[in-house]
């Protein structure tokens, strides 16, 4: 089955999700190992992945690793249902995937219109998931990407899949691509993991902003109805 087309969407992936990652260093978004970009493939119960403990600038597409929609790794599942996954025919890298992986997972599993979802620990978006504050609307800017304020996910430890879970149940129940993980950091989400990658840099963005607002005095709110006129306008009109 070499050449197939889940062969070729898997090569595409890796190259995109290893690119994607140079972004999260170019915005000041990660240090060291931490952080990570997945995408879904396609019609398939995949993702594609960054491994666990490799620096950034050793990352190469063919490093990238593909799992299951549970996080385990393609190479280690049992029988022969897709090309590739017992020995692989795009073959694992040997290494293992993100400490987030079960994060990523369940949000794939339980948000179907996800393609690709992101992590980091940016300083400011952080500081208030120190704070258990979500982010309130008072940009023109929060508006358009986020349809309101930033929210606040709960606390969670890591190493299943609770993170995912906190991640899933509140951005069910808001229009924000972007949560705020207690005391732990930024997750975005997005239609492709480009999508995602951009909500965390806005993100980012928003968070600094606002808390240098702060410093000044109060931000002023922006009325609800306004918020919505925004966020209509960014998802279905702007750059149409």
């Amino acid at each position: 089955m070499t050449g197939s087309p889940l062969e070729a969407e898997i090569t595409r992936l890796r190259e995109e999700v290893c690119a994607l990652h140079a972004e999260l260093t170019r915005y000041g978004l990660v240090v060291w190992t931490a952080g990570n970009v997945s995408a879904r493939v396609p019609g398939h119960d995949l993702m594609v992945i960054k491994p666990s403990g490799v620096s950034y600038q050793d990352l190469a597409p063919e490093l990238m690793v593909v799992t299951d929609l549970h996080g385990v790794p393609t190479d280690s599942l049992p029988g022969d249902s897709l090309p590739g996954e017992s020995g692989g025919e795009w073959g694992n890298p040997g290494l293992s995937p993100s400490s987030d992986t079960a994060a990523h997972a369940y949000v794939y599993r339980h948000m179907p219109e996800v393609g690709g979802v992101v992590h980091t620990h940016s300083t400011y978006a952080t500081a208030w998931a120190a704070r258990g504050e979500p982010i309130p609307c008072v940009l023109t800017m929060m508006g358009d990407e986020f349809g309101g304020d930033i929210p606040i996910g709960p606390f969670a430890l890591i190493g299943d899949d609770s993170i995912g879970r906190g991640i899933v149940e509140t951005l069910r129940n808001s229009a924000s691509p972007a949560v705020l993980m207690q005391s732990h950091g930024p997750f975005t989400v997005g239609p492709t993991a480009r999508d995602a990658v951009k909500a965390a840099a806005m993100c980012e963005e928003v968070a600094r902003t606002v808390h240098i607002a702060r410093q000044l005095g109060e931000p002023l709110p922006i009325a609800p109805e306004h918020i919505a006129s925004l966020h209509h306008r960014y998802q279905n009109v702007y750059g149409r």
